[in-house]
């Protein structure tokens, strides 16, 4: 096992090249090609305009965007607070608890993110009873959870990664301080790891993002679902599949695109040499 977790090489003296503008300006002229060529194909044949298509059905393909990020953030917000109590777990005095939390975090580590998430939808119940009323639990919840597991593996290991690369020095400095181990972990180590977890974190966040489509495979009315509604709506026009696809992954770029820029800001700026 590394002894440390360090954020992805930076651009400039730390590592290659990273998405820049230009990048996005050529996604931009590939979708205006795609159009383009679409409108062309549909005019000659005497079908309504491709723009005016994806205009009308703009409002529900970002309704279906939105619930992605829905999605996305509550798997997040779940599997960022398991996954720093597992890390917490990993690095503990008690070799039982330590070996759980490593056997653990590997498992959902390294299992595919599809199967957990068939794992989530088919294995946990479609509704429960509590103090005899019949809840419902529904499908987007259940992938919630599904895309939280790996979120949680991927978490404790950047959080035992942060804590292990901190030189033992804090620790025996807080110990002649008369700190105890919980008050060191809290209020010194912890505080120093922010920033070396955070990139590695938002990065994260970024494939958790662009792979919650994955939820339409199991049913979830989600963009990529709502995409092949519009198309099979639309009567299935083949020069339509390229525009809408198209608008699906400059939805998710323009999105992901500033969290990757912002990325790589705070790995210059925390860059931590060891």
């Amino acid at each position: 096992m590394l002894p440390v977790l360090l954020a992805p090489a930076a651009p400039g003296p730390w590592g290659g090249p990273r998405l820049g503008p230009r990048h996005g300006l050529v996604l931009a002229l590939g979708l205006v090609l795609a159009v383009g060529a679409a409108e062309a194909q549909g005019t000659a044949q005497g079908r309504p305009s491709v723009l005016a298509t994806l205009w009308r059905w703009t409002p529900l393909l970002l309704e279906g965007f939105a619930f992605n990020i829905a999605i996305s953030l509550l798997a997040m917000a779940i599997g960022t607070a398991a996954g720093v109590l597992l890390g917490l777990a990993q690095v503990s005095q008690a070799a039982p608890v330590r070996r759980v939390a490593w056997f653990l975090t590997q498992f959902f580590r390294n299992a595919p993110w599809l199967v957990l998430l068939f794992f989530a939808m088919f294995l946990l119940p479609f509704e429960f009873s509590v103090a005899g009323i019949t809840v419902p639990f529904p499908g987007w919840i259940k992938a919630t959870i599904g895309f939280a597991l790996p979120v949680m593996a991927n978490t404790s290991e950047i959080v035992r990664g942060a804590i292990q690369s901190i030189p033992f020095g804090q620790w025996e400095a807080a110990e002649s301080l008369a700190f105890g181990r919980r008050q060191t972990m809290w209020m010194i180590i912890l505080p120093q790891c922010v920033k070396r977890m955070l990139p590695p974190w938002m990065n994260l966040y970024s494939l958790v993002t662009m792979a919650t489509v994955l939820a339409s495979v199991v049913g979830v009315t989600e963009m990529l679902t709502l995409v092949s509604e519009v198309h099979a709506a639309e009567g299935g026009r083949p020069e339509l599949l390229a525009p809408l696809y198209g608008y699906a992954l400059a939805c998710f770029f323009l999105y992901c695109y500033p969290i990757g820029r912002l990325t790589v800001r705070l790995e210059r700026r925390f860059h931590v040499r060891t």
